[in-house]
C-alpha cells in the first residue's frame, strides 16, 4: 500500500382600508341593473317606428349593461377595500416544498449532510464558498462561515459532506479538507499533499476517526487516524491503468487522460463512475488494485450511474434515457425504461426505499416510482420551477432533498 503524508413579483399590492360610508353603502346593491334582452315582437301589427325604436332601446341596453358592468367590476375592488393576493408562479408541490436560502441566486448546491446524533442539524455546501447550515431539520438556513476555509486567493466549490457520529468530512476544489469531531461546532482544515492526483471529489466517514476520500483522477484514499496519514487503496489512477491496458477492449478508453463526471458509494463500499466523456464507465471493489472498465451498455452518452436500494446499478443516458442494471451487483447489462422527461436530461435518482425513488434532472424535471423503478411517474408540479435539479438526496425515510441551480433546495414532505 502506498502512503499519502499529509503536510502542513411583479407590482406590489397596495390594501385600501375601506370608508365607514362605502362600508355601509347600499348603493351598488340597490342601483345595480341587469338589462333583460328584448323579446321578438309577436304581432305584425307594430310599426316600423316601433321596432326601430326597440332596436335602439335594445343597443343602448347593451352598452349600458357593458358600461355599468365594467364600472361595477372596478369599483367592488375599491369598495371591499382588497384585492385577492398574487399567486406564486411556482405552484405547490405535491411532496417537496421550496425552501428559500439567502444565498446569491448562481450558487449550485452540491451535497448536504446531518449529523446522525441529531438529524435537525445539518449543512449545506456548493459553490463560491458556499457553507450553510440548519438547526430545525431543514427548514431554515444561515450562512456558516468557517475560518480555516476562507482563503483570499481561492473561491472553494465544496464538492462532497460526511458525517458519522459527531466527526464530519468535507471536501472541495481546490483540494481542501476540513474535519470536526464536535458535530460541526468547531472545523479544522487537515492540510493537503500537493502531490495529490486531482482533486478530492467525494468523501466518506467509515467509522470512529476514519474515512475514505475520492479525487476525479481515480485515487481513492483512506484514513483511520483522523486524517494525519492515508494510504493509498487503489496502486495507480485511472489514466495509469488505462494507457498500461490500451488493448483492454474499452471504447474510448485508450490514452486516456479526462477525468471523472461522476462516482458514486455503495453502502458496501463498492464504487461506479463515469468517465468526463460519458464513453465508458468504470468501477472498483475493496481490495481491488485497479479501477475496472466497462464498455456502456447503451447508444448515447452516459450522464450519471449510482446504486439502486437493492444492491442493483441505474444509469443514466444523455438526452433523458434511464436504464435498469438486471439483477443486482456489478453487471454491463441494462434494459431500458420509459419515462416523461420532455426531452430533458435527467440528472439524478435517490432511492427513498427499495420501492420509492425520485429522479431529477433540467428544467424542473422530477419523476417518481413506487415500484423499485420499474415505472416513472412525472411530477408535473415541479415543471415550473426554472432551475436544473442536480442531485436526489435521502437522509433517511422521512427526510430528503433536492439540489439543484441558482440555489433552488426542495425539502421532502412525504
Amino acid at each position: 500500500m502506498v502512503t499519502l503524508q499529509l503536510s502542513d413579483y411583479s407590482n406590489p399590492i397596495i390594501l385600501l382600508k375601506p370608508s365607514s360610508s362605502l362600508k355601509n353603502s347600499s348603493r351598488f346593491s340597490q342601483e345595480t341593473r341587469f338589462f333583460p334582452t328584448i323579446a321578438k315582437a309577436n304581432s305584425s301589427s307594430l310599426s316600423s317606428s316601433n321596432s326601430q325604436q326597440q332596436q335602439q332601446i335594445h343597443c343602448l341596453n347593451r352598452r349600458q349593461l357593458i358600461t355599468e358592468t365594467a364600472l361595477l367590476s372596478v369599483s367592488l375592488s375599491s369598495l371591499i377595500g382588497f384585492e385577492q393576493p398574487a399567486k406564486s408562479e411556482e405552484p405547490p408541490l405535491s411532496e417537496w416544498e421550496r425552501v428559500y436560502l439567502p444565498i446569491d441566486p448562481g450558487v449550485v448546491l452540491l451535497d448536504i449532510a446531518f449529523v446522525p446524533d441529531d438529524r435537525n442539524h445539518g449543512f449545506l455546501l456548493g459553490t463560491r464558498q458556499t457553507i450553510l447550515e440548519t438547526k430545525d431539520g431543514g427548514n431554515t438556513w444561515l450562512p456558516r462561515s468557517i475560518a480555516s476555509a476562507e482563503d483570499e486567493d481561492f473561491n472553494y466549490r465544496f464538492n462532497s459532506i460526511s458525517f458519522r457520529g459527531k466527526e464530519g468530512w468535507i471536501v472541495g476544489k481546490p483540494s481542501i479538507l476540513l474535519y470536526t469531531d464536535d458535530a460541526g461546532e468547531n472545523w479544522k482544515r487537515i492540510p493537503l499533499s500537493s502531490q495529490l492526483p486531482g482533486d478530492i471529489v467525494y468523501i466518506k466517514a467509515t467509522d470512529d476517526t476514519s474515512a475514505e476520500m475520492v479525487t476525479d483522477e481515480g485515487a481513492i484514499y483512506v484514513t483511520s487516524n483522523k486524517g494525519y496519514n492515508w494510504k493509498a487503496a487503489v496502486q495507480e489512477t485511472v489514466s495509469a491503468t488505462l494507457n498500461r491496458t490500451v488493448s483492454s477492449g474499452i471504447s474510448g478508453a485508450s490514452y486516456y487522460t479526462g477525468t471523472f463526471n461522476t462516482v458514486n458509494r455503495s453502502p458496501d463500499g463498492n464504487y461506479v463512475a463515469v468517465s468526463s466523456r460519458g464513453n465508458f464507465y468504470l468501477t472498483w471493489e475493496p481490495g481491488q488494485p485497479y479501477w475496472q472498465p466497462h464498455n456502456r451498455a447503451v447508444a448515447r452518452r452516459i450522464q450519471n450511474m449510482g446504486w439502486r436500494a437493492d444492491g442493483g446499478l441505474w444509469l443514466l443516458a444523455r438526452g433523458g434515457g434511464l436504464y435498469l442494471s438486471k439483477g443486482t451487483g456489478i453487471t454491463e447489462d441494462f434494459e431500458e425504461v420509459q419515462v416523461q422527461s420532455r426531452g430533458f436530461g435527467i440528472l439524478d435518482v435517490g432511492f427513498r426505499s427499495k420501492d420509492e425513488a425520485w429522479a431529477a434532472g433540467g428544467s424542473g424535471v422530477l419523476l417518481r416510482t413506487n415500484n423499485g423503478g420499474r415505472t416513472w411517474v412525472r411530477d408535473k408540479a415541479a415543471d415550473n420551477i426554472a432551475a436544473n435539479l442536480y442531485s436526489v438526496k435521502f437522509i433517511n425515510d422521512n427526510q430528503g432533498f433536492v439540489l439543484g441551480n441558482d440555489g433552488v433546495l426542495l425539502r421532502y414532505l412525504g
